[in-house]
């Protein structure tokens, strides 16, 4: 049946015995007398063998469940009255799986780390603001449904609807593995609510989502080379927004970077914030200097410009939401735009993958 055929392509994902070698040499590693000598590499082996044992429990879980699907359905053939039990198991079993099968191809060096995430709207004026807001939604109301912690770090709100810009970070295991695959440009294509001439409107947003770097990671930051001011918030409203000039800007000069934090209730934890983001940015920018020594021809390596879009949005004359990657599409875009978009994300790592062995 159906889900037997899943189950066997998920074995091959886990290859539980070479974890399980694996983790038999890492044992080897930890009891040598000199494994404490290193701190920062002691944890790393240890984690990297908690991660081989969740991996391990996990392949022998589902097979377990797999075997229970399976009584079931002879159950079934014998003409026990389990049919519905049966389907809800089987849909089940693959949402587990498919969700399995993500995290196994999540394997980047900091694919495991919190994600931070900008979203900023291109050419189109208000629309493409309101269209950046749309984005927004939408990547917070995935994180909500994933189970991450998502804090906004800067919101800029548009002069009549959307966003100018936006900096929020998503906490959680794999956050920025998964929301790597959104990295680059994103269009839309609809009937225009704010020109009032029923005329199809393109609309651009750019969206850059940047791992948030561990502290034990070296990135040196010059003072002199930096800019700080302070201003008041300028939020849409609320609570949580600021009354006093606590909200915190930094340029960096060499680079010309400049992140913002406006939504934590002091000035010293907005600026810690916002020297968190620039980290994670100039951290960033030194592996893309890397990656286009080795990549340089890289079809799917974007210009910031908006001549490259990784995703179409399309809602007039029809409805359609594709990948230009992957060329995966769907013609439900409420879903989408509602934050469904586990099928895009699980799409795009596996052509990473295929990719990655080709």
């Amino acid at each position: 049946m159906r889900s037997r055929k899943r189950y066997r392509s998920c074995e091959g994902i886990f290859d539980a015995a070479d974890k399980r070698a694996r983790v038999l040499e890492l044992e080897k590693t930890i009891a040598k007398p000199d494994f404490w000598n290193n701190q920062e590499e002691a944890q790393k082996i240890l984690q990297a063998r908690s991660r081989l044992d969740r991996d391990i429990e996990t392949d022998a879980r589902l097979a377990r469940e797999g075997e229970d699907l399976r009584a079931l359905a002879e159950l079934a053939d014998e003409g026990e009255d389990c049919g519905a039990e049966l389907l809800g198991e089987v849909a089940r079993l693959e949402a587990e799986i498919r969700h399995t099968e993500i995290r196994m191809l999540l394997g980047g060096e900091h694919d495991a780390s919190n994600a931070i995430v900008n979203v900023h709207p291109g050419a189109g004026g208000i629309d493409s603001q309101d269209w950046a807001g749309m984005l927004l939604r939408m990547y917070l109301r995935w994180g909500e449904r994933a189970g991450f912690t998502v804090k906004m770090l800067d919101y800029q709100p548009g002069e009549e609807a959307g966003i100018k810009s936006a900096v929020f970070i998503a906490e959680g295991e794999y956050a920025y593995g998964y929301l790597s695959t959104e990295n680059g440009v994103h269009r839309l294509v609809r009937i225009s609510p704010f020109g009032g001439m029923d005329k199809r409107q393109t609309s651009f947003a750019s969206v850059f989502v940047y791992p948030q770097i561990d502290d034990r990671i070296e990135i040196q930051i010059d003072e002199k080379d930096l800019r700080i001011d302070t201003y008041r918030s300028s939020g849409a409203g609320g609570q949580h927004v600021n009354v006093t000039d606590s909200a915190v800007r930094i340029t960096h000069l060499p680079t010309g970077i400049v992140v913002a934090c406006q939504n934590e209730r002091s000035q010293i934890r907005n600026r810690e914030m916002a020297r968190s983001v620039l980290k994670a940015r100039l951290y960033e920018l030194e592996l893309a200097k890397k990656r286009e020594q080795l990549e340089a021809v890289e079809d799917s390596k974007l210009d910031i410009g908006f001549g490259s879009q990784i995703r179409s949005y399309v809602l007039h004359p029809y409805r359609m939401v594709k990948d230009h990657r992957t060329r995966y599409e769907t013609s439900d875009t409420d879903r989408v735009l509602d934050g469904d978009i586990e099928d895009f994300i699980y799409q795009c790592l596996v052509h990473r993958g295929v990719r990655g062995r080709s």
